[in-house]
């Protein structure tokens, strides 16, 4: 392992638990998240990034310790963390390494959806009691062998925005699914144990409908699975994000993650389920600036004990570092801590703020940091240029871009359910 930087696991936690009133179990849990990302991550992330090669030791370490069962009920194993306290547990951990918090939060999701947010979804009692039994094998794969599963969305058109339906095709055979599609940007593939995916079930008359989604988990070394592509992308270089492809691929009834016609019900009174890729972001924000305020007082290591605190020049730019930071984090805490069914329509616009926020201030305070720390900054020995890069990438990701959620803002905003201009 490489040596651990020194003032990783000794800065302050992003969420202080008083300030931020967070509940005892709450703070117990992102306090250990906040332990493992220094002790485990940080020290490993420059290799990663380095070498673009996923993080596989991390997640024998987050098997081991119980992080993949995070928001697994305490019933069947897991921590019984709810949707905010994952979200500022995966803050911490983004904070250390980007690309393993958000290749953990395609693994947490999956979860996330099949449990408590599909328990607030309306179902008739025997669909409900069916996909509780395969919930807990889910679950059960994941507490007792250490089974990760990915969930990729992207498939370079406006499905995984919401806009169209899924390409990727799920046609009902005799005991189960044949699925055939393709899903670009697909982070764990090749090493998650089980692909979350989402399909549009083929009905045969040539008329797909988001209404008819499935979220469906196949194996990944089911006969018909490959992994093309190659993966050297400018950040979230350890996502290993590479192009999964399905050529009539079976998968048996019981590997519906979630009841049909659930997720298109979620996708509209559960919104908040697609703000989880933003908590990696807020903890890069967080680093950037521990980083610039490190370095100006001399303490950054690997870096000569020179101060440049004293400089108007460097004390103004922190300080705008800080403004923005301490916005940013208010408003994403504020959506997170809203998150749940049939939100109202501020709560969704809120939402949407929140995470371009994040996604845009995260490199903004990046590239503040870099410009005030000056040469050193862009060094790859340092974890800055990395930081740097890593935030960029946010902005870009489905299924709420930036540029999405600037739309919807302003429409929304603008006009009442129904309303036209006529």
């Amino acid at each position: 392992m490489d040596a651990l930087p020194a003032g990783v696991a000794t800065d302050a936690p992003i969420f202080e638990p008083r300030a931020w009133r967070l509940g005892a179990r709450e703070a117990e849990i992102v306090g250990r998240a906040r332990e493992f990302a220094g002790r485990v991550l940080a020290p490993r992330a420059a290799r990663w990034d380095r070498e673009a090669a996923f993080p596989a030791e991390n997640y024998a370490d987050m098997a081991r310790e119980g992080w993949l069962a995070i928001c697994v009920p305490e019933e069947e194993g897991g921590m019984g963390a709810d949707f905010r306290t994952y979200c500022l547990a995966a803050a911490e951990f983004g904070r250390a390494c980007g690309a393993t918090a958000l290749t953990w939060n395609m693994h947490v999701c999956s979860t996330l959806w099949t449990g408590p947010l599909t328990d607030d979804l309306e179902m008739e009692e025997g669909a409900r009691a069916a996909h509780r039994v395969r919930r807990a094998r889910q679950f059960a794969q994941i507490v007792r062998e250490g089974a990760v599963y990915s969930q990729p969305f992207s498939e370079g058109g406006a499905a995984a925005a919401g806009g169209a339906a899924f390409g990727t095709t799920a046609r009902r055979v005799e005991g189960g699914f044949v699925v055939n599609g393709k899903k670009i940007f697909a982070s764990l593939s090749g090493h998650a144990d089980h692909y979350g995916i989402l399909a549009t079930e083929d009905r045969g008359d040539g008329k797909p409908s988001r209404r008819d989604t499935l979220y469906l988990g196949v194996p990944a070394k089911a006969a018909g699975v490959s992994v093309v592509g190659e993966w050297d992308p400018l950040g979230m270089r350890g996502t290993v994000s590479r192009t999964l492809i399905f050529q009539d691929v079976f998968v048996p009834e019981d590997s519906l993650l979630m009841p049909e016609g659930a997720y298109a019900q979620a996708a509209i009174r559960w919104p908040h389920m697609f703000l989880t890729l933003s908590p990696t972001y807020m903890g890069l924000a967080q680093a950037a600036y521990d980083f610039c305020v490190r370095y100006l007082r001399g303490e950054q290591p690997g870096t000569p004990p020179v101060k440049r605190r004293m400089y108007p020049t460097k004390q103004i730019a922190v300080a705008q570092m800080r403004v923005m930071l301490e916005a940013t984090k208010a408003l994403w805490f504020q959506a997170v801590s809203e998150a749940g069914p049939d939100p109202s329509k501020d709560s969704v616009l809120r939402a949407w703020a929140a995470q371009h926020a994040v996604m845009e201030n995260a490199h903004a305070i990046a590239s503040l940091a870099v410009r005030t720390c000056g040469g050193q900054a862009m060094l790859k020995t340092l974890p800055l240029e990395r930081i740097f890069r890593d935030s960029r990438c946010g902005a870009l990701m489905l299924p709420w871009t930036a540029e999405l959620c600037l739309d919807r803002i302003g429409r929304d905003a603008l006009y009442e359910r129904g309303e036209t201009n006529d």
